[in-house]
């Protein structure tokens, strides 16, 4: 069974992987961070779904975590490629 204080120590487990995701400065370690965020997120997500009350708040944020993960995953995809466009030329 789930407490508020479970909860809390979920939310902010997801939380500070995507933190450590997101400022991550070795190019090397940053799919593995995002993946570590992203499983996070989805497990949460699961535990939120199986939790009777109103989670919006939590629901929403998972989202736009989500969402801002695939976009640093793009940038990170996108600026990978054009450092080897430059090296190759």
């Amino acid at each position: 069974m789930n407490t508020g204080s479970s909860k809390s120590l979920g939310s902010r487990a997801w939380r500070d992987l995507y933190k450590a995701a997101l400022f991550e400065v070795d190019k090397t370690r940053l799919p593995e961070r995002m993946a570590q965020a992203e499983k996070a997120l989805a497990l949460t997500a699961r535990e939120l779904f199986h939790i009777a009350g109103d989670n919006i708040e939590e629901e929403q944020a998972l989202d736009d975590t989500m969402y801002a993960l695939h976009a640093l995953r793009n940038t990170s995809q996108t600026s990978h490629c054009i450092s080897h466009r430059s090296e190759a030329a």
